[in-house]
């Protein structure tokens, strides 16, 4: 019988393992791809002390003990040591057939990660709790709670795929954000009816921003998505019947490209009754366009092209939501700096919230709410109601209050 291979303390070594001649402890193992591995520890046990001057390290035994239940469950070791930044990757490119908006906010996580160094971080080595630390130092660096929505969105279901894939048991980012980190996102609010008719009788009346009026005007009275309205056509308006169709939206990405996809959801392709006064801004508007010398043409992804948008730029090319955000910006800051009684933050967005919100209080049928402003979930339509001003609720309580009466 041979005898059995010992430590220099006479401890019986087991299969794999193997003292060196500086006293470092060696463990080799084939992996779950057949490939030979080895594992490094200046201990042997837990409880053996540190040898000085070394740095400290988990036991050979203990490491031995976790590449073995991975072996045993199929788990792969180390995480196939794929870093956070590589599985992120890996991710987004099994996500074809994405709006481009979501491919480009995936390239904007793609970026910081490889400029952090949670990016470089083995996914194996990412507990629950530097998720955590990860997410509130992110905060605390200024990174805004959409922001780092949008990030934890994108690691969340990547690090999915790694437990799908057997590379790691858990995932980190497996909880509530909000647990985490502030939310400390401002909830854009419905100006009044006075403030949108103060707001409209200023721009008709400013002799630099009154061109833009009609196009803000219908902003306010259609509830349409910046990208929408920027995607619409003369072919869409219908002034025989008084209908506007939406089917389309009109972004531009980041290198410049124009890029025109559905309504954000399958409930945003839909035909809006249009009120009188709206018709009449669209007619000048149609008017005005017939005098571009320059008539873009744009092509969806399916090689479809469309012409006749509404309004261009300085350049000749269709105006989309940065050039409308920018306008209503310096509209605002322009009525500031006349009325001592501020103007609040007015966007194009706000425009769209207002137009629900007052179709609401007005006692518009929900249902119907939802269809013209394109909603998939009623209940975000539902929600306009939480943000209705005072006065409007205090009408309300007057007239029950006569009716019971």
């Amino acid at each position: 019988m041979s005898e059995k291979r010992r430590d220099k303390k006479g401890r019986i070594l087991r299969n794999g393992e193997c003292q060196r001649k500086n006293g470092r402890y060696q463990y080799e193992y084939v992996d779950a791809f057949g490939n030979k591995k080895c594992l490094y520890s200046w201990k042997l046990e837990d409880t053996d002390p540190l040898p000085s001057g070394k740095r400290k390290c988990r036991s050979l035994r203990s490491m031995e003990r976790e590449v073995q239940r991975d072996i045993d469950d199929g788990i792969v070791p180390y995480g196939g040591n794929m870093t956070v930044l590589e599985l992120v990757k890996k991710y987004t490119l099994q996500k074809q057939g994405v709006r481009e908006s979501t491919r480009t906010g995936y390239q904007t996580v793609i970026n910081m990660l490889s400029k952090d160094a949670f990016g470089a971080k083995r996914i194996d080595k990412v507990k629950p709790s530097d998720a955590r630390i990860w997410l509130i130092q992110l905060q605390q660096n200024g990174k805004s709670y959409s922001s780092i929505h949008t990030i934890r969105g994108v690691l969340r279901p990547a690090f999915r795929m790694a437990v799908d894939d057997d590379l790691i048991r858990k995932n980190p980012f497996d909880f509530e954000l909000a647990s985490v980190v502030i939310n400390d996102s401002v909830t854009r609010e419905a100006i009044t009816r006075k403030q949108k008719r103060q707001f409209l009788e200023f721009v008709q009346n400013d002799k630099h921003f009154c061109k833009y009026y009609d196009a803000i005007f219908v902003l306010f009275h259609t509830g349409l998505r910046i990208s929408e309205f920027c995607g619409l056509t003369v072919s869409d308006i219908d002034f025989d019947k008084k209908t506007l169709t939406v089917e389309r939206q009109l972004q531009r990405t980041s290198d410049m490209r124009y890029i025109i996809e559905e309504p954000k959801t399958k409930s945003g392709v839909r035909v809006i009754p249009l009120q009188d006064d709206v018709c009449e801004c669209f007619r000048r508007i149609t008017e005005q366009q017939k005098c571009y010398k320059c008539k873009p043409i744009i092509a969806d992804k399916n090689g479809k092209s469309y012409g006749g948008f509404l309004f261009v730029d300085r350049n000749g090319m269709p105006m989309v939501a940065l050039h409308w955000q920018k306008y209503f910006k310096r509209i605002c800051e322009k009525y500031n700096s006349i009325y001592k009684e501020q103007m609040p933050k007015v966007t194009p967005h706000v425009c769209r919230h207002t137009y629900c919100s007052h179709c609401a209080s007005a006692g518009m049928n929900p249902k119907h709410l939802q269809y013209i402003m394109g909603h998939s979930d009623i209940g975000v339509t539902l929600n306009t109601y939480t943000h209705i001003d005072f006065d409007t609720v205090q009408k309300e309580v007057e007239s029950l209050q006569k009716a019971v009466l």
